[in-house]
């Protein structure tokens, strides 16, 4: 039995090296030196190619390499085998990190003394909103979410979330389903954290921008996206801000990755871009999860973090 690696748009020499110095004794692949197809059983991938799961004919089960699947489920003859993805401790954290200091950065409003030390010039901006002044909603209530909106909470925020299906989470206001638009009327600052789906496909659009809230203290609201960029309509949040229905927008995702040279977003003053990095977690911390779920599933137990593949999520 052999575990498959597949990995396409990075190095997957240092990822092979780290799972076989973590398991000596295990037969582990890289794709595409797949040798005899019918002695793969295991698969951790990040943008496989399409159709190359379905020539695996004894495949038990695939572990996407990062939270996300919507890449693993792009491939129209995946196999009907169960899936994994990623929840990691450290992946979690840093995420937090990410998503708080930016939370910071657009309250103490940092862009601003950013410029103006590269004008040299000394101008206290005061009085700044307490945080408490500053309504986050978190958009997609899974691990990331529920962790970054405890982190946003500790550092005086106020916060609320929503999600697709209703969850009660103690300590937290939060909407569901059809009760997005109350969500977002009282949100001065979007954080998305969602998963991709083919229901959330481009949700972060002109109409949903209209409905965030319009009184608060920066006096037009602000979007973070470090969710996936196949969520947010890119031409949508660069009117948005030159109309000033957005204030600001910090974007860790992009639809097209590596962002494009010729992106306008990269110019634009309002915009702080990211490199898909938020979330980047320790290597050795999810081999040692790849191979947790491939132990697991050897001993007929299930994988710790199934993935519902009607919800995709």
């Amino acid at each position: 039995m052999s575990l498959l690696l597949c990995i396409t748009g990075m190095d997957v020499e240092p990822w092979l090296a780290r799972l076989r110095h973590l398991a000596p004794d295990r037969d582990i692949r890289a794709w595409p030196d797949i040798g005899n197809p019918a002695e793969v059983t295991f698969a951790a991938v990040w943008k496989q190619p399409p159709g190359m799961l379905a020539g695996l004919p004894n495949l038990k089960g695939i572990i996407s390499l990062g939270a996300g699947v919507d890449h693993v489920f792009a491939d129209p003859s995946l196999p009907d085998v169960p899936v994994a993805r990623v929840i990691d401790a450290d992946l979690t954290t840093r995420m937090s990190e990410w998503v708080v200091m930016h939370a910071l950065i657009h309250l103490r409003q940092q862009r601003l003394y950013d410029e103006l030390q590269r004008r040299g010039e000394w101008r206290d901006m005061r009085p700044a909103p307490a945080a408490a002044e500053l309504r986050v909603g978190v958009m997609g209530l899974g691990v990331l979410g529920q962790d970054a909106a405890r982190k946003l909470q500790v550092m005086g925020f106020t916060v609320a979330g929503w999600s697709r299906t209703e969850k009660q989470i103690e300590g937290l206001e939060t909407f569901s389903g059809d009760a997005l638009d109350a969500f977002l009327a009282r949100t001065d600052l979007l954080v998305v954290l969602m998963p991709l789906t083919p229901d959330t496909r481009g949700i972060l659009n002109r109409d949903l921008f209209h409905k965030l809230a319009r009184d608060g203290v920066f006096g037009a609201p602000i979007l973070m996206n470090a969710g996936r960029g196949g969520l947010q309509v890119e031409a949508d949040i660069l009117a948005a801000l030159d109309q000033g229905v957005l204030r600001a927008a910090t974007l860790d995702v992009f639809e097209t990755e590596p962002l494009p040279v010729a992106s306008p977003l990269w110019s634009h003053p309002r915009v702080t871009i990211t490199p898909h990095n938020s979330a980047i977690s320790d290597e050795d911390a999810v081999g040692r999860f790849v191979l947790r779920q491939v132990e697991r599933a050897e001993r007929g137990l299930p994988f710790e973090t199934p993935v519902d593949r009607l919800r995709r999520y």
